[in-house]
């Protein structure tokens, strides 16, 4: 508990900062720490009072054995060898009979730390490959979705006291009766407002949740019967919120791409379009980006994750949101790069710009985990509904920046 409230704080220590929240998160550590620290007391006072107890009860065991033995002596009950040699032997028991306490107490800090090893190392997968009934070919990259409705999993306690997987009543279903079909090398672009199941509907195709069976078909097969090596590496994901390795620049850009050389990596930061910053750099692509990539900016990570997903060549492509912290000139330079790129595999786009989807091949708008719109961008307009309402707008806003 202490570790993670450290590593908390370290990680997000610019918001503590921007807040003026240094005091109330010392206090807010001081509190477990200080508990912390009465247990170790407790523990160090008992410890304190067994070692003089368990020496003052050897002592008194030396005498015991040497007056009723010297008496015993003395009224010729037992000749002095045998009493010495009693006396040698019950020195010889004392180490053994300390040592016995001391693994037995090694062995249930031992017990204590394994149970909690193995409450993880015998956690099985949900998401398996136990529906793979032969080896699969190569992902082509059609996706359909077949009255898809999904629920995230919840878990209830039982009666019993056990817990269980489910779900409740309150958990409603965050999309309901999906059915949409983006052939093989298309761009199907995703909108609608916030919590909506954008980024829901972008997970399960990189079976980061389990879809119901049958709802999810990957070339026309079932999802759950590709092995998950072969579906995620056909799936190039970059999600809404990035997250980079504390690692260099290189290292993360060729994650998961192991014989990646170097022209390769600068050719898919040159598409995200950030090789020239990059280039920078003191030290360029040995650059070390820090915790979660804390020494980049947000457009700066959006971008790398961009080329990292890029580099994977795959056959399945997902921008979730990825161009939300560039600005709109360096979000057009980078779709232009990457339009050669998107049209020569399946393209999940997803965004909140209609200049970002606007040349998709098909636009779905989801409110309230249903799809209310879709079509191409010119046939949403005609409609002038949410998709149409929501490009007025930003042309009004582009109008407002300009002035």
């Amino acid at each position: 508990m202490l570790s993670a409230k450290a590593q908390e704080n370290l990680a997000g220590v610019r918001v503590v900062r921007a807040y003026g929240q240094e005091e109330a998160e010392i206090r807010g550590f001081d509190a477990p720490n200080r508990e912390y620290i009465n247990r170790n007391l407790r523990l160090i006072y008992f410890w304190s009072l067994f070692m003089p107890l368990l020496q003052m009860l050897f002592g008194l065991t030396f005498i015991l054995v040497l007056w009723q033995g010297g008496r015993q002596v003395v009224l010729n009950r037992i000749t002095l060898g045998e009493l010495v040699a009693f006396y040698t032997f019950m020195t010889r028991l004392i180490f053994p009979m300390i040592a016995l306490g001391f693994v037995t107490n090694i062995f249930q800090r031992g017990g204590a730390s394994m149970g909690r090893l193995n409450y993880i190392l015998d956690s099985e997968p949900k998401i398996s490959d136990a529906a793979v009934r032969d080896k699969a070919g190569e992902i082509r990259g059609e996706i359909e979705f077949r009255n898809l409705t999904f629920t995230y999993p919840t878990v209830r306690s039982d009666t019993d006291g056990t817990k269980s997987n489910g779900s409740t009543a309150l958990n409603k279903p965050v999309l309901q009766d999906i059915s949409l079909r983006v052939p093989a090398g298309s761009i199907l672009a995703i909108v609608g407002p916030t919590g909506s199941g954008k980024s829901t509907l972008a997970s399960l195709i990189a079976r980061l949740w389990e879809s119901p069976p049958g709802t999810l078909l990957i070339d026309g097969r079932p999802i759950r019967e590709w092995p998950l090596e072969t579906l995620r590496r056909a799936v190039g994901y970059v999600p809404q919120d990035t997250f980079l390795f504390s690692e260099t620049l290189r290292e993360n850009v060729a994650f998961g791409v192991d014989s990646a050389t170097d022209e390769e990596i600068h050719n898919a930061a040159d598409v995200a379009s950030i090789a020239a910053e990059i280039g920078e750099f003191p030290a360029q692509f040995n650059t070390m980006v820090g915790e979660r990539g804390i020494t980049l900016s947000g457009g700066q990570k959006q971008r790398a994750a961009i080329a990292r997903a890029v580099i994977r060549d795959p056959k399945i492509l997902i921008l979730d949101d990825s161009l939300s912290s560039v600005d709109t000139g360096t979000e057009e330079r980078i779709l232009k790069r990457l339009d050669a790129i998107l049209r020569q595999r399946t393209t999940i786009l997803i965004s909140h710009r209609v200049s970002t989807v606007q040349h998709a091949d098909q636009i779905v708008v989801l409110r309230d985990g249903r799809i209310v719109e879709r079509g191409t961008h010119s046939e949403l307009l005609a409609r002038g509904g949410y998709y149409a309402d929501l490009y007025q707008k930003q042309l009004l806003e582009e109008e407002l920046e300009r002035e």
